[in-house]
């Protein structure tokens, strides 16, 4: 058994990763409602959950990584309704654009990346079996889950039912038994998708969804649960609750997944980043800017447990980094290294600490320590170091570009000659009044993510 130690959300601590089974590793991590572009946010998540991935398929000979696609949501809806467009049509693209983002990351695809609506008759089977259980009860059309017939309920975020009531700020609808229960079933209004059911045309409760998928692809209890902070309460509690309750080991809440993971939020200027304070950042607007290795080390650069305070200084300082260990790796081009690495000093240290929590700051210190003046070194010290750099690529998911494709990270992809260029051209097109090409350039130059801001002094431009 490897000595591998993990923040189990659960318990509030570290604690030693002993599988359920050595020769398959199950992880669930709750994936993206899939109704706008990917943000940041999303994308830590992902960086986050990949690392882990790759890690664990360092230590054990199979890993089975599912990660979800919320495909009927309100946001969707209200969505295809804004667009005019059919909710098949919105969810299939920004799906699309989610995996296109995240590829650009380095951030491989699950082994299942299941859509909700494709198990909504499991969800009905899931939910009739709890209302028959006694743990659910029909009103107004919806299904509830009653929290009082949970004993456990708030043990994943130490919640106990009257911090539960006195935290909720929302008017409590008046077919709820208890302000804390939840919708396991909703009714369908108008024009919304729906499903036929034992209860009426409806669909199902967000928190039911990655219960039912978690279990009918993984079986229950798998290894690990993970998703982003926010997900602890009350998604991660109601999805433990309900498994709980149908699996019929009500008194034991490893009976799901025997281990929580939590990613902490990102903030943009010590703010937590909401579509409320507009402070959005979308993953595709960097893309534009840098390299999706540079946007992956930079996301990675506090500990996945930490808050990230988002700023182009973090993206500049995973650059540099990223542009020092390519010059590394360009000098010891034609060393030849061993295939057999578990010798290697080097790589014992930066394994450790990766065991150790996911200390990628450790991990790196450990190689930044050997990389000092390393033309200096001999041949054999050359070669541990190349060992342990292409150890940390592999586990980290950097330094994955070939030879002609070094360059790029370094630099902006944008030009900033081009930049001038389009806003010359834009200002001599409002001169002659050809306000329609300079709309028109104005949101070229949004969608190269560049902002534009005249005044008294002339046109500004700005990343935005």
């Amino acid at each position: 058994m490897y000595n591998f130690k993990i923040y189990n959300s659960m318990e509030n601590k570290k604690v030693l990763f002993e599988p359920i089974d050595v020769n398959n590793i199950k992880v669930y991590a709750c994936g993206p409602t899939v109704y706008d572009f990917a943000h940041i946010g999303n994308a830590r998540m992902a960086v986050v959950f990949d690392t882990l991935i790759r890690i664990l398929r360092h230590l054990y000979p199979r890993v089975t990584y599912v990660s979800n696609i919320t495909d009927i949501d309100d946001k969707i809806i209200e969505k295809s309704r804004l667009e005019k467009l059919p909710i098949k049509d919105v969810t299939n693209k920004f799906s699309k654009i989610y995996n296109e983002d995240m590829e650009m990351l380095n951030v491989i695809k699950p082994n299942y990346q299941p859509k909700a609506t494709e198990y909504v008759d499991k969800m009905i089977r899931a939910i009739k079996e709890l209302e028959n259980k006694g743990y659910a009860y029909y009103a107004s059309n919806h299904v509830m889950f009653d929290i009082t017939k949970y004993p456990n309920y708030g043990s994943l975020s130490s919640r106990m039912h009257h911090e539960q009531l006195a935290g909720s700020r929302v008017e409590v609808a008046n077919y709820k038994r208890n302000s804390g229960d939840f919708v396991l079933w909703k009714p369908s209004k108008g024009d919304e998708p729906f499903w036929d059911s034992p209860w009426g045309k409806g669909r199902p409760g967000w928190h039911t969804e990655c219960f039912v998928m978690a279990t009918n692809i993984l079986g229950t209890p798998f290894d690990i649960h993970g998703g982003g902070l926010d997900l602890k309460f009350p998604h991660h509690d109601n999805e433990l609750a309900q498994s709980c309750c149908f699996s019929g080991n009500v008194d034991n809440n490893k009976s799901y997944a025997k281990y929580w993971m939590h990613n902490g939020f990102v903030t943009v200027n010590s703010e937590k980043m909401s579509k409320s304070l507009k402070n959005i950042k979308l993953v595709k607007d960097y893309l534009k800017l840098y390299d999706g290795e540079v946007i992956r080390l930079a996301l990675m650069s506090a500990h996945y447990r930490s808050p990230l305070n988002w700023s182009e200084k973090v993206l500049s300082q995973s650059r540099n980094i990223l542009n020092k260990y390519y010059k590394v790796i360009d000098e010891l081009k034609d060393i030849k290294i061993n295939k057999n690495i578990k010798s290697n000093s080097i790589i014992k240290k930066i394994e450790a600490a990766l065991l150790d929590d996911l200390n990628i700051s450790k991990a790196f210190s450990e190689l930044d320590a050997q990389i000092k003046n390393i033309s200096n070194k001999n041949s054999q010290e050359k070669k541990i170091i190349k060992e342990a750099i292409l150890f940390i690529s592999n586990v980290l998911g950097i330094f994955l570009k070939k030879n002609k494709d070094k360059k790029i990270i370094g630099d902006n992809i944008l030009n900033e000659n081009d930049i001038e260029l389009l806003v010359n051209k834009r200002n001599k097109a409002r001169k002659n009044k050809n306000f329609e090409l300079a709309d028109e350039i104005r949101k070229k130059l949004y969608d190269m993510g560049i902002e534009i801001k005249d005044d008294e002094k002339g046109t500004q431009w700005k990343k935005i």
